[in-house]
């Protein structure tokens, strides 16, 4: 008996694509979680507050509060149309943690750049940039839902951290149309 060799591969394959039935289903927690985790979640919020209330006062800032997690306090204030959204921000930047930590920082002499409300940058940037008009610079403290969340960055900002930027807006610049 002679079996082409497309037959016995054919064969193969599929008995190689069966599985052992369905696949697991991932279920989320229960209902009765769902409180407990309401309630952990409102107790590190107010750490959190907690610690920027300490950050502030430690550092003698008298920044001004969004009431949306974003505090900002102008360093050096010029004269000049704020950022508005759909305009690009170019600025010079150092990320660190509340305990100093250096997180990122922008290269010297190579500004970054990033397109206002419409660009992946932490959301409290967004809010913040737009209290700066060019040549502005501030320290800008955000709160770590409006910036890298419960999971952090994955690699230099830890879970539910608070972010402080200390920023330059070195231009506003008109997007190509």
């Amino acid at each position: 008996m002679n079996v082409p060799w497309w037959t016995c591969l054919w064969i193969i394959l599929l008995g190689a694509c069966q599985s052992e039935g369905p696949p697991a289903v991932i279920t989320s927690t229960s209902p009765e979680q769902g409180p407990a985790y309401i309630e952990e979640n409102k107790q590190a919020s107010h750490i959190e507050s907690g610690d920027i209330d300490n950050y502030i006062r430690r550092h003698r800032l008298r920044p001004r509060s969004t009431g949306s997690g974003v505090y900002h306090q102008l360093v050096r204030d010029l004269p000049g149309d704020t950022a508005r959204p759909g305009q690009w921000a170019v600025v010079n930047f150092r990320m660190e943690l509340l305990n100093g930590k250096v997180c990122a920082t922008s290269a010297k002499d190579a500004p970054e750049r990033f397109l206002i409300e419409m660009d992946d940058v932490e959301s409290g940037l967004h809010e913040g940039i737009q209290h700066l008009s060019p040549g502005d610079s501030a320290l800008l403290i955000l709160a770590s839902h409006r910036a890298y969340g419960l999971i952090g960055d994955l690699d230099q900002v830890p879970m539910r951290s608070t972010i402080v930027y200390h920023i330059g807006l070195v231009a506003l610049e008109v997007p190509d149309r």
